[in-house]
């Protein structure tokens, strides 16, 4: 076995471990701004709903959700993507993008009258919000409860949308109130769990979600090398 110049030892071929480094940077939690974003916008627009405001001031608060709520929502999904949360991230750009595409089509459209193209992106959407929510449940079940009630709101709305009545803009209107207040308890959760690094309010985290948490950084950073951005193809 031959030997470098310089060395005392027998040439060894490095090692991936020896060679490789995986440089992690650390950003601040998006999810209490995607939580109070998206209760912001439920609340918002059940008011509409509800008929808390007249329908003839209905594009105000659609420029409203637009301008305040949906980019807050982007920008909370996207830091949710570099934070390596690829539900939170997948669900906030997609609501966000959705709370985007139905206000621009209803400032459009007839305040108070339902709109079938509307029913059938809205009734479309339900599935992979459900989606979502399913693939949720097993480590953030508050969010994947979040997430659900969201679906049940765009089901409604839907089906309001598709001209089965009244009766439903109503349900979907308390039920935007619901998620508005539910999205409130959970961002406030969040905040105080990051300011205090420990769970004080219930989120009833499970698996990874609460090793995340609870664990310690050996734990957190075994499998990074799994991870999409780490591993060769997605």
């Amino acid at each position: 076995m031959t030997q470098e110049p310089g060395r005392t030892g027998p040439s060894e071929p490095l090692t991936t471990d020896a060679v490789t480094r995986i440089v992690l940077r650390p950003i601040a939690s998006p999810l209490p701004l995607g939580f109070f974003a998206l209760g912001m916008g439920s609340t918002v627009l059940s008011s509409l709903q509800l008929g808390w405001v007249p329908p003839a001031q209905s594009g105000i608060l659609l420029l409203l959700v637009l301008i305040f709520v949906v980019p807050l929502q982007l920008v909370g999904g996207i830091f949710a993507f570099l934070a390596r949360d690829a539900g939170a991230g997948t669900a906030l750009l997609l609501l966000g993008a959705a709370w985007a595409g139905t206000s621009v089509t209803s400032l459009d459209s007839p305040p108070g009258e339902p709109v079938v193209a509307q029913a059938v992106f809205l009734l479309a959407l339900v599935p992979f919000v459900l989606a979502l929510a399913g693939a949720a449940v097993q480590s953030k079940p508050l969010f994947a409860v979040l997430l659900t009630l969201t679906a049940v709101r765009f089901a409604l709305t839907g089906l309001y949308e598709a001209g089965l009545g009244n009766a439903l803009q109503t349900a979907a209107g308390w039920t935007g109130v619901g998620i508005g207040v539910f999205a409130l308890y959970g961002g406030l959760a969040l905040l105080v769990e990051d300011g205090k690094q420990r769970t004080v309010l219930p989120l009833f985290r499970r698996g990874k979600a609460r090793e995340s948490i609870e664990g310690d950084l050996r734990e957190q950073l075994t499998e990074a090398q799994q991870e999409a951005g780490v591993r060769h193809q997605l």
